[in-house]
């Protein structure tokens, strides 16, 4: 199952959530909805990445899930350190877009982001890397097999 499949298949889930009221940082005074069951929370002093658990589960790695700590329902990743691990994953999976603005040109917002990764959270980056690599040549194997034939 591809990813675009996998995202299909678990927003079509019927899972209840509700708009997050707390946080690990406090009482949530905003939120930007990113997807079903995804949330960017702010409170008074901090905020970061909220996922419904259920859905973390499917949708990010288990390096991912790694960074990221269980608050009731769901599994946050905090703003300065572990939200870009969050957000590098839902960029890859398509959920996110990265914006391009008056703030960030092509390609600017995805180099802060693995930045921020690989100060924070070298091993993630590493491991990371090299699934990508493997991904990249379980690609060319099968290009290489579709050729011979």
């Amino acid at each position: 199952m591809n990813s675009d499949e996998l995202f299909d298949k678990v927003m079509k889930q019927e899972s209840v959530y509700y708009e997050p009221a707390y946080s690990p940082w406090g009482e949530v005074q905003n939120y930007t909805l990113i997807a079903k069951g995804i949330f960017d929370v702010n409170t008074a002093s901090h905020g970061g990445i909220l996922i419904l658990t259920e859905y973390a589960d499917h949708l990010l790695t288990e390096d991912a899930r790694k960074c990221g700590s269980v608050c009731g329902c769901y599994l946050c990743f905090e703003e300065d350190c572990a939200a870009p691990v969050a957000i590098r994953e839902l960029l890859d999976k398509g959920i996110m877009k990265a914006p391009v603005n008056e703030h960030y040109k092509e390609g600017e917002y995805s180099e802060i982001i693995n930045g921020c990764i690989k100060r924070w959270n070298p091993e993630y980056w590493q491991a990371r890397e090299q699934r990508l690599q493997k991904e990249q040549k379980a690609k060319q194997k099968k290009s290489r097999s579709r050729e011979e034939r």
